[in-house]
């Protein structure tokens, strides 16, 4: 009984190797974009079992399409900004004493969650009334954040 145990636990260890191999296989395939069988073919080593090779090939082929439109549509994205709108207003504030105007900028911004595409809860409507300090923080960070992208992008 000890002798079949430690063949089966053999086998599994092998068989969790092959899986492995399998699922490391398939996400290049992903990764590179590999649609083509002489793509995939060309990814094994040349002493690979041929018939083998040209069956995974296969399968990877058949299936990659699939795959691929899984991992679109579980991957994880931020929701993005679809329309803008901005005012300045003026708030009036008034006691005993004085009379005082103070401006205030109202932003609304639609933003579509892509998780949610289609449905009636992917827009969503925010609003911030922001004072001129705090537009004054908004915009600086705003600037921060584009001079980085640009920096990245060799612009």
């Amino acid at each position: 009984m000890a002798v079949l145990t430690t063949e089966l636990f053999d086998c599994l260890q092998l068989l969790l190797k092959l899986l492995t191999a399998l699922h490391t296989l398939s996400r290049h395939v992903m990764f590179h974009n590999l649609t083509t069988p002489e793509q995939i073919l060309g990814v094994f080593p040349d002493t690979f079992h041929s018939n083998l090779k040209n069956l995974i090939t296969k399968i990877l082929l058949e299936n990659s399409s699939t795959w691929r439109n899984e991992i679109l549509a579980n991957q994880i994205s931020l929701p993005q900004l679809v329309e803008m709108d901005w005012r300045v207003d003026m708030k009036t504030a008034s006691d005993s004493v004085s009379r005082m105007a103070v401006p205030t900028c109202l932003v609304q911004m639609k933003v579509q969650d892509p998780l949610c595409v289609g449905s009636s809860d992917s827009l969503s409507s925010v609003t911030m009334e922001l004072s001129r300090e705090t537009l004054d923080t908004m915009l600086d960070g705003l600037g921060r954040i584009r001079d980085q992208l640009s920096a990245v992008a060799g612009k």
